[in-house]
């Protein structure tokens, strides 16, 4: 987090004028202010300050008492946030944001902070929740339909809303989705609850805290390069849907077939949307829609046309053997209303099986004053603030043990996630340095396995020949993309064929468990296959 300079000033002349609700500490330790009696008064303070500013105080540290700017060290500021999230606890508050920034020559004087902390207590997001996957050919108009989706406006037709979700400059320059990207929308009994900029952390957080259900989706890459990354998003995050764009003007592509084929070797219910209606004549549009439905049948797929048989038909059909299709536009918004009705009524299916909190590491980060934060969705159970937790494995094989500092989903602070969130976990005792994807978090007391081989069954799907022993594709299993090597049961395994085979990461171990599901891809070769044993 970052902030301008007249951040700070309003603060300060805020001090003075609102003192009642605005307090300035150089830093606040644990040793200090956490002993017996110091704790109850300053959060009697806090409590104060929060009341003398209608629910809402400013605390800035990193500063003398008379406003003086000092800066602290990064491990100092971090240890005041502690002590400040634990005093504003106690006073039945919460920190909503903090802003910091470097002071002195390139910042080394150290931090200065501006947290903002809030009456209530922080919100435990346990509405209903759906995560859905978006696939398919680069252009197509994923990202596009998706930013219609969350902000309930029409594109241009030059892929404005798109913009919404591509962050990296590269991306918007060129118009291509280079990595995964997250957005949400939700609904209450009024109707959508929709974004007005989602490039506005305060926007998204609004949608989390305001609407009952929620529908987070998974945007991924449909250029035939970062195929990897599309397969990442699509096994590493806890789905429960998957949604297929095919744009009217092109039709399915060799890139629509491999996606949907590993949507549906995961069993994700899949809804297909035939984009860019807009573009192309009614004749066109049936031409492609005839196309969609073949594509459908020649992988044992039952096409149902929503605008034939309604969205209540879609709602209760989608399954595994069941694919609704429909007709969308970014533009028009046409069919836009029935994806929300959808969205809005669609049951969760991704469920626990375990209540042990599971979550795979899918991006780090580090925030100044907050550190290493590890992204990702929740797997299994919950997790909360102050829960002590083991991260890993390392290379080594060992876990490391780690401390919740703090959750965020969609940029609004929790303090509780469970099972299918998409949230990013502050944590205390690692560098985001030595964290890496595909590493898992789990509850402090668990004796995880560090997995170096397991046995599977796998189906090979598409190869030029066969495989045989030593092949080394990269095998895609939750967050974690790494090479391995097969040794098929047999010496051998042919197009088609379905067989058992003992799997070897080539350069560490992951945690891996019975009955996870995986994709194996090697060039034009690729295949599924089932955990079935991790042995010792």
């Amino acid at each position: 987090m970052s902030a301008d300079r007249a951040v700070l000033e309003s603060a300060l002349e805020r001090g003075e004028e609102e003192g009642g609700s605005v307090e300035f500490k150089e830093r606040l330790s644990r040793e200090l202010h956490l002993a017996d009696g110091r704790l109850e008064s300053l959060a009697a303070q806090l409590r104060h300050r929060v009341l003398s500013g209608d629910g809402t105080a400013t605390y800035v540290v990193g500063v003398t008492d008379d406003g003086g700017i000092a800066g602290i060290p990064p491990e100092a500021f971090s240890e005041s946030m502690d002590v400040l999230s634990i005093l504003a606890e106690e006073a039945d508050a919460h920190i909503e944001d903090v802003e910091t920034w470097g002071v002195g020559d390139d910042g080394e004087r150290g931090l200065v902070g501006v947290a903002t902390v809030q009456e209530g207590a922080m919100l435990d997001v346990d509405d209903d929740h759906i995560v859905v996957g978006t696939a398919g050919h680069v252009d197509h108009g994923k990202s596009t339909l998706v930013g219609s989706l969350v902000t309930g406006t029409a594109d241009d037709g030059q892929g404005q809303t798109r913009g919404f979700l591509d962050v990296q400059p590269h991306e918007v320059e060129r118009g291509l989705s280079a990595d995964l990207s997250y957005a949400v929308y939700g609904f209450t009994d009024d109707g959508a609850v929709h974004m007005d900029n989602p490039h506005r952390k305060s926007d998204r957080a609004r949608v989390v805290e305001e609407a009952d259900r929620l529908v987070s989706f998974v945007d991924t890459v449909g250029h035939e390069p970062w195929l990897r990354t599309t397969i990442r998003g699509l096994v590493g995050q806890r789905l429960d849907y998957g949604l297929v764009v095919v744009a009217a003007d092109d039709g399915p592509t060799k890139t629509t077939r491999e996606h949907l084929g590993i949507l549906l070797a995961m069993e994700l219910p899949t809804v297909v949307a035939i984009t860019k209606a807009d573009a192309v004549t009614d004749d066109r549009f049936e031409a492609v829609e005839r196309e969609v439905e073949r594509m459908l049948r020649d992988v044992g797929r039952t096409p149902l046309r929503v605008d034939r048989h309604g969205v209540e038909a879609a709602v209760d059909e989608l399954s595994d053997s069941v694919v609704p299709i429909l007709r969308t536009s970014a533009v028009t918004m046409d069919g836009l209303d029935d994806l929300d009705a959808m969205f809005e009524r669609l049951p969760k299916t991704a469920t626990d099986t375990r209540e042990d909190f599971r979550m795979y590491v899918d991006r780090t980060y580090s925030v100044t004053g907050v550190g290493a934060v590890a992204s990702g969705t929740v797997n299994s159970g919950s997790v909360e603030v102050g829960d002590e937790l083991l991260l890993g494995p390392i290379p080594d094989g060992s876990f490391r043990e780690v401390e919740v500092r703090s959750i965020e989903m969609h940029h609004h602070r929790v303090d509780r996630a469970k099972a299918g969130r998409i949230v990013g976990i502050a944590l205390k005792g690692v560098r985001e340095e030595e964290m890496e994807r595909g590493m898992a978090l789990l509850p402090g007391d668990a004796d995880p396995p560090s997995v170096r081989s397991f046995e599977a069954e796998v189906m090979v799907l598409n190869h030029p020949t066969r495989i045989r022993e030593g092949y080394e594709p990269v095998v895609h299993l939750e967050t974690v993309s790494e090479a391995v090597v097969f040794h098929p049961e047999g010496g051998q395994l042919l197009p088609g064929d379905t067989g058992t085979a003992t799997v070897e990461f080539k350069f560490r171990p992951y945690l891996v468990e019975e009955g996870q599901r995986f994709v194996f891809r090697e060039g034009q070769s690729k295949g599924v296959g089932t955990v079935v044993d991790v042995g010792e």
